[in-house]
């Protein structure tokens, strides 16, 4: 197949290399919000993931002449945005910015907390403005080596081998960081869905009594 084009995601390289207004600006349509939400994840910061924006799309239309199809084209612009993300860090002062693995036996003292399964909770919990909140704040309190994986590949919905291609690791290192992202997500939400399936079940109690 040439690398000319791309029907997975119906760009050609060739009318971008060519400087094609339209076709750059369908890109932009088509990956400014993923790559937006992002940055905005990894930054904490609208002004900074908008300059992040930017740059993403400044450098790839100067990269575009070496860009040879090899990797998808949402797959380079997320490399390119994840590290702009993490240079933006870095310029930050007092900020250690890291994405390497975290240390053995790090969350060693994670196996004797208690979890709260909340599978069995409405829909309309899970999906509610407030959880969607709750769930933000618990993103991003996750090391910088384990958001990334978790936006990535839960939130941006890029498979394991895409995400492993962003991220420059294994395709093990980013299952075992997305196993280690989703168990601390699980931790730090225990304390606000056990809440929530308390509450549920004294309604469901309530109910039946009235009966």
């Amino acid at each position: 197949m040439s690398s000319s084009t791309m029907p997975s995601e119906g760009f050609s390289l060739e009318a971008l290399r060519a400087g094609d207004r339209a076709e750059l600006a369908r890109v932009v349509e088509a990956y400014s919000g993923s790559i937006y939400r992002l940055a905005n994840k990894m930054l904490q910061n609208p002004q900074d993931a908008e300059d992040v924006l930017q740059e993403t799309f400044i450098k790839a239309m100067r990269g575009l002449p070496g860009f040879d199809g090899r990797s998808s084209l949402s797959t380079w612009l997320y490399r390119i945005a994840t590290n702009e993300a993490l240079m933006a860090l870095r310029r930050r002062k007092h900020v250690t910015v890291s994405i390497e693995e975290p240390a053995e036996g790090e969350d060693a003292e994670q196996d004797a907390m208690e979890i709260v399964d909340w599978c069995c909770l409405p829909e309309k919990e899970l999906l509610s403005s407030e959880a969607r909140r709750e769930l933000d704040r618990a993103v991003e309190s996750l090391p910088h080596s384990l958001r990334v994986v978790f936006v990535l590949r839960d939130l941006e919905g890029l498979s394991t081998q895409e995400t492993a291609e962003v991220m420059d690791l294994s395709e093990m290192a980013v299952k075992t960081r997305l196993s280690r992202a989703r168990l601390k997500l699980r931790q730090e939400l225990t304390g606000y869905y056990g809440e929530r399936m308390t509450r549920l079940k004294m309604a469901e109690g309530e109910a039946e009594n009235d009966r």
